[in-house]
């Protein structure tokens, strides 16, 4: 898996003309959450909200501030929870804010890839269309993986 970084702006909510000027940041879809640095942040007029615990990939426990921002990339746009990042800390663009913008990861094509928004359904729909959807969705179409002990030989 290769990775990649994009220039990701945060807007004020509460007063949208005030933003960060672009920064670069690594798209990382092991990252629950968009880590960004505290000053620039402030500087934005963000505002922490709360602390939240975190475990690091070598599974270091570390508190941040978190707060809310409409962070914007590539040309998608959605509102989000954010950490503020201190120094040391990496910027990263995580896996709910790319759910929010509604794509996907294109590892190899380095971009994202808009896709369509799974909905929980507000009617009722027949059993052979919600058949049909299963049967067509982009992970029916994925190759199957034989399991068991004849898998690892």
């Amino acid at each position: 898996m290769s990775t990649f970084k994009v220039n990701v702006v945060a807007r004020n909510p509460k007063s949208e003309e005030l933003a960060t000027k672009p920064l670069e940041a690594l798209v990382d879809t092991g990252s629950e959450l968009t880590w960004l640095p505290a000053e620039v942040l402030k500087s934005a007029g963000i505002t922490p909200r709360r602390r939240r615990m975190f475990a690091t990939a070598t599974q270091e426990k570390i508190e941040r501030e978190t707060g809310y921002a409409i962070l914007s990339a590539e040309g998608y746009e959605t509102n989000d929870e954010v950490v503020f990042a201190e120094t040391g800390d990496m910027t990263l663009l995580g896996v709910r804010t790319l759910e929010g913008f509604g794509v996907m990861v294109d590892n190899i094509g380095h971009r994202f890839v808009a896709t369509t928004t799974i909905v929980a359904a507000g009617k009722s729909m027949p059993k052979r269309e919600l058949m049909w959807q299963a049967q067509n969705s982009q992970w029916s179409r994925m190759p199957k993986m034989e399991t068991g002990p004849r898998s690892l030989l």
